[in-house]
């Protein structure tokens, strides 16, 4: 296993960082252990959630997640070994369920880390992130923004001094944002300096050989700001290991929850019969191709993987063994030319 530091940290993970928002939905609680249990033994220490998991989002397994690492910690004895981040659920239509007001106002902020906490079974998150902005903007699936939201009060230094407070608690160590855009990145920057408040030190986005968005303005901000990027979908929702090419197999994440469009579209299909015919001209499977490529960028500090078995953790994995040649990194990139990020 190969590891780094969180930017500005001393701070080890993992360059693999286990994603387990199927604990609770398609994953029992069982299935989770196990699954936590195989990826500690293989070396990952730095494991994501979120207060609103599992995936798809109800009120009815609202927490699950976060209880099933929970009683996994309390049961391995492993907590001090680990990396845990999870996050707290900005305004979204349809959650109100998960509190009310559904912000970051100091209230929500407090109620959201004490139930993660409890939740977790621990006295502190080693990072703490946002899962998404307050301000309406694009994310989930939308390629830009056309107008601004005048709802939207700017509140980063109220925020940053609500971690600055919690952090000198001992509840919480560092802080991170998800879902982000470069405007967002670079005012929670630039209100830690004025201030001497706590500062991001990752960010939580999407990147896959299917969205490289995060190339076009927050790679410059995390390589010079030194912001690390926690990737996650990089084998977006499973596309990317190939087995959808032939139809969107039924008992799969993407079959049982139609509503995750984001790879569903025709370029995101033709783009991946490419990556997947290059991957095979090389011996490698398309998901080895597709997570080595995530792992190569200077700019991410881990990868965020998932599975629904087993099997398919052990096979994520063994795919960060794997090296890309120049030679295949440079055809990767004629093919993004041709279908330039299908999928936003």
């Amino acid at each position: 296993m190969n590891y780094t530091t969180l930017p500005n940290t001393n701070i080890k993970v993992s360059k693999i960082c286990l994603g387990t928002m199927t604990f609770g939905e398609q994953n029992s609680e069982s299935d989770a252990h196990a699954q936590l249990n195989y990826a500690t033994e293989e070396g990952v220490n730095f494991i994501d959630t979120a207060e609103m998991y599992p995936i798809a989002a109800k009120q009815s397994t609202l927490g699950l997640t976060e209880k099933y690492i929970g009683t996994w910690l309390k049961k391995s004895g492993k907590r001090e070994d680990l990396v845990i981040a999870t996050k707290i659920a900005g305004p979204n239509r349809g959650m109100e369920y998960i509190r009310k007001p559904l912000n970051f106002s100091k209230k929500s902020i407090h109620e959201a880390v004490e139930l993660s906490l409890k939740n977790l079974q621990t006295d502190y998150i080693d990072l703490y992130q946002m899962h998404w902005p307050e301000r309406v903007m694009n994310m989930f699936g939308q390629r830009g923004v056309s107008k601004i939201d005048t709802q939207w009060q700017e509140n980063f230094f109220e925020i940053l001094s609500v971690y600055d407070g919690l952090i000198k608690e001992g509840k919480m160590k560092h802080i991170g944002v998800s879902n982000e855009n470069p405007y967002g990145v670079m005012k929670f920057i630039s209100e830690s300096e004025k201030y001497n408040l706590p500062r991001i030190v990752t960010i939580q986005n999407p990147f896959s050989l299917l969205n490289r968005l995060y190339e076009v303005g927050l790679s410059e901000i995390g390589m010079r700001e030194n912001v690390g990027l926690m990737a996650y979908s990089p084998l977006a929702f499973s596309f990317l290991t190939g087995k959808h090419l032939n139809g969107i197999q039924p008992t799969s994440r993407l079959g049982l929850f139609p509503q995750f469009t984001r790879y569903s579209s025709e370029n995101c299909l033709k783009a991946t019969q490419l990556y997947h015919q290059l991957a095979k001209d090389h011996g490698l499977t398309l998901t080895q191709m597709a997570l080595a490529f995530v792992n190569q960028q200077d700019f991410v500090t881990s990868t965020i993987i998932g599975a629904t078995t087993l099997e398919q953790l052990k096979e994520n994995i063994a795919a960060f063994e794997v090296t890309l040649s120049p030679e295949i990194i440079a055809q990767i990139n004629k093919i993004q030319e041709v279908f330039p990020n299908p999928a936003p």
